[in-house]
């Protein structure tokens, strides 16, 4: 006869509290010093990327400080007043980037008490008053929790933004560049025009109404007139687009700008050869690279309507 067992006094044994101890415990990598990191590497100085995280340069210093005793790595070196990206931190990058990506989208996904980050577009004013509406009501059907932020502008004013990280899509007129983290596509041609009353432009010396430098329409005018061998005088110059196009109905001048602004203005064209032709210009659509879903849709339907 088998001895019997004698009854367990406690609970069963969990195998895992059995389990030998890891030599090194696993740390996490806090998000928002990755973010911060990629901020900087993204904007090229940590006093550019201060504009776009909302944080002093001390504090950036001492995330990336935090973020190098955490890794026991170096990310960065310094080459004169530059910071330059040790091998360490070039691999950091991408990792960094799929990691936030995963983040945002869990946040977009799952995280539906909490505000979206605001989309940040900017555009020259011949499109806003012409292809916006219809965008804007086809990304609200695809995208009604999302956040915009538009900015009208000139489009060197809307680059110099976009160069500060602080649009991520701009809608822009002729070619500027390469930008750092961003791709820029060609989406739409249009001609430029001679708008005002066409009886101005029969007179010997020709009044002017233009935009300050820099400015592409005014490039392309004074060339046009002085290849021509034209007499002209600047009558009125402005950095805004309203009060250019006031002094043109108001009849004190001609000036150039797109067909797309002058039809959504109702000035008239001026279509004879009292005038010299000016060139066509390109619509170029720059957008910062990892953009989320929302960001790029947005970017993919202002493509659409302006090469449309």
């Amino acid at each position: 006869m088998s001895q019997s067992t004698r009854p367990s006094s406690g609970p069963p044994a969990d195998p895992y509290l059995n389990a030998p101890l890891p030599q090194r415990m696993a740390r996490n990598v806090p998000s928002e010093l990755l973010r911060s990191f990629v901020a900087i590497v993204e904007a090229g100085s940590m006093a550019q990327a201060t504009e776009t995280i909302f944080l002093t340069q001390s504090a950036l210093s001492l995330q990336m400080k935090r973020l190098e005793d955490v890794l026991q790595q170096k990310l960065f070196r310094r080459d004169g007043r530059r910071l330059i990206l040790t091998p360490i931190g070039e691999e950091l990058v991408g990792y960094a980037r799929q990691l936030l990506a995963l983040n945002d989208r869990i946040m977009c996904k799952l995280g539906q008490d909490s505000e979206p980050e605001p989309i940040t577009v900017g555009m020259v004013q011949d499109f806003a008053d012409t292809l916006l509406p219809d965008v804007l009501g086809q990304f609200r059907l695809a995208h009604p929790r999302s956040r915009l932020v538009i900015q009208i502008g000139g489009s060197a004013e809307l680059l110099d933004l976009f160069d500060r990280s602080r649009l991520d899509l701009v809608l822009c007129l002729g070619q500027h560049g390469d930008r750092s983290g961003a791709t820029w596509k060609v989406v739409g041609h249009d001609r430029m025009a001679w708008i005002g009353d066409p009886a101005i432009a029969e007179l010997s010396e020709v009044p002017l109404v233009l935009l300050e430098p820099p400015c592409r329409f005014r490039d392309a005018a004074l060339r046009a007139l002085t290849q021509e061998r034209r007499d002209y005088r600047l009558v009125l110059e402005t950095p805004n687009l309203p009060a250019m196009r006031a002094g043109v109905r108001g009849g004190l001048g001609v000036s150039c700008r797109t067909r797309r602004f002058a039809t959504a203005e109702g000035l008239p064209t001026i279509t004879s050869d009292a005038l010299p032709a000016v060139p066509e210009i390109e619509t170029i659509l720059v957008r910062r690279n990892r953009l989320g879903d929302a960001a790029n849709d947005i970017g993919d339907l202002l493509a659409a309507a302006a090469g449309a």
